[in-house]
């Protein structure tokens, strides 16, 4: 059981198993691209949440060995978050039809921030690699902080394109309460043998 849990194949079928049953959707005829744009853009935005959250988390309680094995496979979920974000917009561009179309609403607050939240995407993406880390070295780390203007931009990209903040707020709290509880030296003294 161990060694299925710890096989890329069975983690990346799980990261990729939401995206089959939407493109299964889609070729059954029931379901068209805008379906499917808040169900991917969501889907991009939680993982990219999951992906960031675990580092403030292990300065606050340590390392458990459950938190060990996701922190050891961040990248994954990062990689995902690309993949779902690169659909989002595939389907977006899809169902606009045209590129006359998608640049008259390019200015408006909840496009504009969904293709810098994406830009800012690219490079963590491309470098989301063992060979990129060996050759940025100390650039790496600060190259992977753009993920945090990234998350930024899609909270407002989220708020701003459903007309409400509600849904995006309760999904980015928890990981703004981890970072500043981070920032501010919290830490959480675990009991002898919890």
């Amino acid at each position: 059981m161990r060694t299925i849990l710890n096989s890329r194949v069975t983690i990346w079928a799980a990261l990729v198993f939401p995206a089959i049953l939407m493109l299964f959707a889609i070729a059954q005829g029931g379901t068209d691209f805008a379906d499917l744009l808040h169900p991917t853009g969501e889907t991009s935005a939680r993982l990219m949440i999951v992906a960031m959250m675990l580092a403030p988390l292990a300065a606050i309680i340590g390392q458990p060995v459950w938190l060990r094995w996701l922190i050891a496979r961040r990248r994954y979920f990062g990689l995902a978050a690309f993949g779902y974000a690169l659909l989002h917009l595939i389907f977006y561009a899809i169902d606009m039809a045209t590129l006359a179309d998608m640049l008259s609403e390019f200015a408006a607050p909840g496009i504009w921030t969904a293709w810098a939240a994406f830009a800012l995407m690219v490079p963590l993406a491309v470098t989301s690699n063992d060979a990129a880390v060996r050759r940025l070295r100390t650039g790496w780390k600060r190259l992977q902080r753009l993920a945090y203007p990234a998350a930024l931009l899609t909270l407002l990209h989220w708020g701003f394109v459903h007309n409400g903040w509600t849904g995006a707020l309760v999904h980015f709290t928890p990981l703004a309460i981890l970072i500043a509880l981070r920032s501010a030296g919290f830490r959480f003294i675990r009991q002898q043998g919890v």
